[in-house]
């Protein structure tokens, strides 16, 4: 385990390598090539590797007569399946951890999985929804960088301030929901704007037909919180399941369903949310 988590290590460290203003000393043209010497040189000077881990990177490169190639593919052919796999690791690591806080064994893990872990904290989004037992489950799903970029824009940041101000200074808990619907409307539609997303060309799917996906998704989360809550052998493979439906439901939430789903919310009454 040691040794798998250090090589997730090593191999996401490679994309903030080649992505560096150093790095881009030794391809000033963007071509997207370099020589192994290169490739050690701009290794060492950025002191991320030990020597061992650089010797190691460099007997995995495929280079050309010439000592030459395409670092660009070796990133994306090593760098991107370490991504996918360290983030489902970090996601069972971090579930592990809040239901058994205590154990020894896991919290070893944790150490060695430091790295990692810091790497994906910026990308781990988290749901909290009340499972059978009445009791709060998180699931936990990856935040996207173009998501990143666009919570940050300005008008974004604003209306987070303005929500949390208006919140804070209103009275009933009904004022305090329609805030919060109109927050979501209009940070999704800033959202929009900042990164001018165009319109899909692909016809929508019939209202009814998402409103069917999404009920039959949110139950089969809620028959997985309560398959984990009878046997902790298969938390394993309800994280994996519920993964799975998280990957689906995300596809659906587009910008424009979410907004549909928005204005149908606020319609209810407070029985009918309840």
């Amino acid at each position: 385990v040691e040794m798998i988590l250090k090589f997730f290590d090593m191999f996401l460290k490679l994309k903030d390598l080649t992505t560096s203003d150093n790095f881009k000393e030794y391809d000033p043209d963007c071509k997207g090539v370099i020589s192994k010497k290169e490739f050690q040189k701009s290794m060492e000077s950025q002191k991320q590797y030990t020597q061992s881990e650089i010797e190691f990177l460099l007997s995995c490169v495929e280079a050309d007569e010439n000592d030459i190639f395409n670092y660009e593919e070796f990133v994306e052919r090593f760098h991107e399946p370490a991504k996918d796999i360290g983030f489902n690791v970090v996601v069972l690591l971090t579930n592990l951890s809040e239901h058994m806080p205590h154990d020894s064994r896991l919290s070893a893990f944790l150490d060695l999985a430091e790295s990692v872990l810091n790497y994906f904290e910026p990308y781990l989004g988290r749901i909290e929804i009340m499972g059978g037992a009445k009791r709060i489950e998180r699931v936990y799903f990856e935040i996207s960088e173009s998501s990143r970029t666009q919570w940050e824009k300005p008008q974004v940041k604003e209306s987070k301030r303005q929500f949390i101000f208006d919140v804070v200074n209103e009275g009933g808990e009904s004022e305090k929901m329609e805030l919060f619907v109109n927050f979501c409307e209009d940070t999704i539609f800033e959202m929009q704007l900042a990164s001018q997303i165009s319109e899909s060309d692909v016809a929508e799917r019939p209202e009814e037909d998402e409103d069917e996906e999404l009920h039959s998704l949110l139950e089969g989360l809620s028959e997985e919180e309560d398959a984990s809550l009878e046997s902790a052998s298969a938390f394993t493979a309800a994280c994996a399941s519920v993964k799975k439906s998280m990957s689906n439901f995300r596809q659906m939430l587009t910008f424009k369903s979410m907004r549909k789903q928005f204005k149908k919310f606020k319609k209810l009454t407070i029985r009918e949310m309840i």
